[in-house]
């Protein structure tokens, strides 16, 4: 089943700043070209960090005003959470500032991974990387939701040729399929219960597909007949054990 690439949806001029870049440049680059942040790189354009507005605030939050009196860590210093928060505090330079590991993608991977792989993580754009780990573009999360904006009637050729035809081996017009808002709606009968599902799971993997409704019956219950075997396959295996 074909799926939309993130390199087909990236921003491929992509904003960033090196180790040393300093924090004010840092400050401006988000400012100037509207973007809430960027990756940072080293000499052969790999990416070894991310900076976010989020990363700037925490600079600002942990830079004690000029009344308060010196704090002692103590065994606080041990926490790893709070030493990073310590660093960035003094932060000068891109490359104090932020954030790592990064998180990233390739142009070659799915819109679906790349959605997964923000959700799991919790961020709002990934750097995206070419075959050899180079800086490419970036995608973010309203790149990504492009992919709902697919026309309904495209979204209804893609079900037909890949899940009806390909999957399943049938005839075009075996299935109704009707697609509105991106919610695809599949009707008919078909021979064995087992295939209603597969058509449900496959349609659900198609890029722009909002919800699948279900409407199939079916003529054979399929799925009965292999829990029976599979019973009758297990009493026979213990009968032959005691043999």
């Amino acid at each position: 089943m074909k799926h939309n690439k993130v390199g087909s949806v990236m921003t491929m001029d992509v904003v960033r700043a090196v180790d040393g870049t300093p924090f004010k440049e840092v400050a401006r680059l988000l400012a100037d070209h509207r973007i809430s942040g960027l990756p940072v790189v080293d000499e052969d354009d790999r990416v070894i960090g991310v900076i976010s507005e989020t990363d700037l605030m925490a600079h600002q939050a942990a830079t004690p005003a000029s009344y308060e009196p010196s704090r002692r860590f103590r065994f606080a210093v041990l926490n790893p959470a709070v030493r990073r928060r310590a660093a960035k505090a003094t932060a000068r330079t891109a490359g104090q500032l932020m954030s790592t590991p990064p998180f990233t993608v390739h142009a070659d991977d799915t819109i679906i991974e790349a959605a997964r792989t923000m959700a799991r993580r919790h961020v709002e754009r990934l750097p995206v990387l070419d075959e050899e780990d180079r800086l490419v573009g970036i995608v973010t999360r309203r790149d990504l939701l492009q992919v709902f904006l697919r026309p309904d009637a495209e979204i209804r050729d893609e079900v037909i040729d890949e899940v009806v035809v390909r999957a399943l081996w049938l005839a075009p017009s075996s299935i109704d399929v009707s697609v509105t808002e991106g919610v695809v709606t599949l009707a008919g009968q078909l021979e064995r219960r087992s295939e209603t599902a597969i058509a449900a799971s496959m349609t659900r993997q198609i890029d722009g597909v909002v919800a699948v409704v279900g409407r199939l019956t079916w003529r054979l219950d399929d799925t009965r007949l292999r829990s029976d075997e599979q019973a009758l396959h297990g009493v026979t295996d213990d009968f032959l054990r005691k043999l």
